[in-house]
């Protein structure tokens, strides 16, 4: 996997989502996520990542090993 492709799938599964991925050990298998979208407003934690884990599919169990995640909305983000 490359950090596009990931953050390419988790823009087309959120909407207005702000995206940005870091591949953290270079292998295409670890990434690290910062996920800005007001879609998140009144969400748990959990089902922020919820929702970004169903946008990524059965990639999350098979070519994705592990994801660090940071989901914000737009006012979370800016304080």
């Amino acid at each position: 996997m490359t950090e596009e492709a990931v953050k390419g799938l988790i823009e087309s599964g959120i909407e207005n989502a702000h995206v940005e991925v870091a591949d953290t050990r270079g292998g295409g298998d670890h990434f690290q996520a910062v996920v800005i979208s007001d879609t998140f407003e009144d969400m748990s934690l959990v089902q922020r990542h919820r929702m970004v884990y169903e946008s990524l599919g059965s990639l999350m169990t098979n070519e994705i090993h592990a994801l660090q995640l940071s989901t914000l909305t737009k006012s979370e983000w800016k304080k």
